[in-house]
């Protein structure tokens, strides 16, 4: 313990001895440090918070997710080129620019200095670091460069929202006019076809569709006919074995011909009572089939006889014509099927081609449809959102903290730097005596000779200090004092001026 009691007071010593140079090189180190410290530029920071509030404008509306989607473009791209050179033109780094090229190299510089951060969900921080220049100007433009990037950041989503639904508006205005008449030539392609190929067929469908539906038509016609022509052989042979008339008093009798013409008069006069108009088909074939009774009855005499109309006769020879008209329609249709049929078959015999290609007509058709019905919903729902947003916000902005108007510098803190210069100015000037203290071989005590000699040392003679000699070193002590006190004195009137400065910009 006593070793190294001796060895720190050697140590001091050796400093104390060496005072001057350890003045000189702290001197040296505290003027190169603050120099350094001098020409570090103030940075001024300005920052300003933005909250973004999303609203459904519509009822069911699945927007939300784009319009996010939008505002974090818009937030990732706050920093373009284009919005900084904005950024050039609406603040006073305008006076600092001549033409493009200048405003192009302000706006590169600028992209260092912005910082876009997304807090949460919707919450933003816009930071702009600005260094060089007064320290005013530094200040003053910090917050000039965050108020116009926030106003960039509203006033572009809500333009470019617009821009956007009036674009889309445009494009599917052109769309539906293409799609249109695109519609309108597949319609009249399929007409064209139709004319050309199915005629009179009925059904619908494709070609083989309405070919197997007239087919299947034809087999039920034939069935009735078939049926038809059965019931009207029973009724002839009915008729053949049932006598005209029947026993009774006689007298003049009209024939069979008389009888059903005035059956069929019967008919048609209960057919007007109910409402029938002449155009009615039952109506029709009643006026016909009287015409053709008239004929009759004009070439049948009258008769005189003992007997009387058989009347089952007469309504067997009613249901004669009923089944005579029946067959003649059903061999009418028949016959119009099979016609179709064949003009059909020979139409496909010529082009083999024909149901693959109204195969293609419909579905392109089909296909047109529903593009156009789509693009027509579509249309209608951007229009109703380009009315809601002409009336309502979508994207609502709040600035929660307004930009900053920085008062001190964010960057360097000069004071600590000052007051680090001179700690370290003073610990070199202390280590420099020191390093000194151990290149020369002198000793402070006899028990360092003695350690150093391996001899021992028999006594020391203290140094004999004249007044004269005690006043020089009391002068040149008040001399070192003063040179230390006027290091701290000019680390204090750093410090001032620093402080000096800051009020300046407040």
């Amino acid at each position: 313990m006593g070793n190294l009691y001796e060895e720190i007071r050697a140590a001091l010593h050796a400093i104390w001895i060496r005072r001057w140079i350890a003045l000189a090189v702290a001197w040296a180190l505290c003027l190169g440090g603050w120099l350094v410290v001098s020409q570090i530029p103030n940075k001024y920071e300005s920052s300003a918070r933005v909250f973004v509030q999303l609203r459904d404008i519509l009822p069911g509306q699945q927007s939300n997710q784009m319009q996010q989607q939008d505002i974090d473009q818009i937030r990732q791209t706050l920093t373009s080129s284009v919005n900084l050179a904005k950024v050039v033109r609406g603040t006073d780094l305008a006076n600092t620019v001549s033409n493009d090229k200048d405003v192009t190299a302000r706006a590169a510089s600028l992209a260092n200095m912005i910082e876009v951060t997304a807090q949460q969900n919707n919450l933003f921080k816009i930071t702009a670091t600005v260094s060089g220049g007064s320290d005013a100007e530094s200040a003053k433009l910090s917050h000039q460069i965050v108020q116009k990037l926030i106003d960039i950041f509203v006033n572009d989503n809500l333009a470019d929202d617009r821009d956007a639904t009036n674009q889309s508006l445009q494009f599917l205005n052109q769309q539906l006019i293409q799609r249109q008449k695109q519609l309108q030539d597949a319609e009249a392609k399929q007409a064209a076809f139709q004319q050309q190929y199915l005629g009179s067929l009925p059904g619908t469908g494709s070609l083989s569709d309405r070919v197997a539906d007239a087919q299947s038509q034809l087999a039920t016609v034939q069935q009735n006919l078939a049926a038809a022509q059965s019931s009207l052989s029973t009724v002839n042979a009915q008729l053949a074995s049932t006598p005209p008339t029947v026993a009774g008093p006689g007298g003049s009798t009209a024939g069979p011909a008389h009888a059903r013409l005035a059956t069929l008069e019967g008919q048609l006069a209960d057919a007007r009572a109910r409402g029938w108009t002449d155009q009615y088909p039952d109506v029709i074939a009643l006026k016909r089939q009287i015409a053709e009774a008239k004929k009759a009855a004009a070439a049948e005499p009258a008769t005189a006889t003992g007997g009387s109309p058989n009347p089952l006769y007469m309504q067997l020879q009613s249901m004669q014509t009923d089944r005579k008209a029946t067959v003649a329609e059903l061999t009418q249709r028949r016959d119009q099927l099979q016609s179709d049929l064949q003009q059909i078959q020979a139409k496909m015999d010529l082009d083999p081609g024909a149901a693959a290609q109204q195969a293609q007509i419909d579905r392109d058709l089909t296909v047109l449809k529903q593009q156009y019905s789509s693009l027509l919903a579509d249309r209608e729902k951007v229009k109703l959102q380009a009315q809601a947003q002409d009336q309502t916000d979508a994207v609502k902005f709040s600035v929660i903290d307004p930009p900053t108007t920085p008062h001190t510098p964010t960057s360097p803190n000069r004071p600590l730097l000052l007051t680090a210069v001179l700690i370290l100015g003073l610990g070199g000037g202390v280590a420099a005596a020191f390093g000194l203290s151990k290149l020369q071989t002198s000793y402070a005590t006899g028990g360092q000779l003695e350690r150093a000699s391996g001899m021992p040392v028999i006594g020391s003679i203290s140094e004999v200090v004249t007044s004269a000699q005690a006043a020089l070193r009391r002068r040149k002590l008040r001399f070192f004092y003063g040179g230390a006190g006027a290091l701290g004195v000019a680390w204090l009137a750093l410090i001032a001026v620093e402080f000096i400065q800051r009020s300046l910009v407040a």
